[in-house]
C-alpha cells in the first residue's frame, strides 16, 4: 500500500496539477480518467533525451587580427623587442630613451589603424555617481566596493573603447605569426 503524502506535499501537488490541468489538455484527460476510475490513456511517448556529450564551448576568437596588430606595433615601434628585453640592469636614462622611441612608433601604428575614444568624458579625478544598471563592461569598480548602486566615487581612469579598427587585408599564404622576420646581415 502506498504511504499517504503529508499535507504540504499534497498542497504543492494540487497547485501544480491545477495549472497543468488548466493548460495541458492531454494531462487533463488522463486526470479525468483517474478520477472516474477508468484506465487513463497512455502517456504520449517522449523522445529519448540526447546523450550527454562534452560541454559546448565557444569558438576561439580569431587570432589573425591580434597578430596583425602586434606585427604592426613591432614593425613601427619594435614593441616586442622592447618587452622581450630584460631592462632591470639598464640605467633609467637608457630605458627612458628606448621607451620614447617605442612609444613614438607604436603610437604612429595604433593611430594609423584604430580610432580609440574615451569611455567617460569627465576629467580624471572628478567625483562621479554611477546609477543602478550602469554598464559593468565599461566601468570597473575598485576600492571598497560594497552594497548596491548608486555608487559614488572618483574617476581614476577614463577607459578606452575602440570605435574603428582597420587592419591590412592578409595576403594568401602570409604567416601572421611571424611578427618580425629574423634579420641576417651579409
Amino acid at each position: 500500500m502506498t504511504e499517504p503524502l503529508p499535507f504540504f506535499s499534497r498542497f504543492a501537488l494540487a497547485f501544480v496539477c491545477f495549472f497543468r490541468v488548466l493548460f495541458d489538455g492531454i494531462f487533463a484527460a488522463r486526470v479525468r480518467g483517474l478520477s472516474s476510475g477508468e484506465a487513463p490513456p497512455p502517456a504520449p511517448e517522449k523522445a529519448d533525451p540526447p546523450e550527454p556529450g562534452p560541454p559546448k564551448s565557444l569558438a576561439p576568437p580569431p587570432v589573425l587580427p591580434a597578430l596583425q596588430l602586434l606585427g604592426l606595433l613591432q614593425r613601427e615601434g619594435r614593441l616586442v623587442d622592447f618587452l622581450k628585453q630584460d631592462i632591470a640592469s639598464f640605467p633609467d636614462a637608457d630605458i627612458g630613451a628606448a621607451a620614447r622611441v617605442v612609444h613614438e612608433g607604436c603610437r604612429k601604428a595604433l593611430f594609423a589603424h584604430a580610432e580609440i575614444d574615451a569611455i567617460r568624458s569627465e576629467s580624471e579625478g572628478s567625483p562621479l555617481t554611477l546609477a543602478e544598471g550602469f554598464d559593468a563592461e565599461s566601468v570597473k569598480l575598485t576600492g571598497n566596493v560594497a552594497g548596491k548602486a548608486p555608487y559614488r566615487g572618483t574617476l581614476r581612469h577614463k577607459g578606452w573603447r575602440v570605435s574603428k579598427l582597420e587592419l591590412p587585408t592578409a595576403l594568401p599564404g602570409h604567416d601572421a605569426s611571424v611578427l618580425a622576420p629574423a634579420e641576417v646581415e651579409l
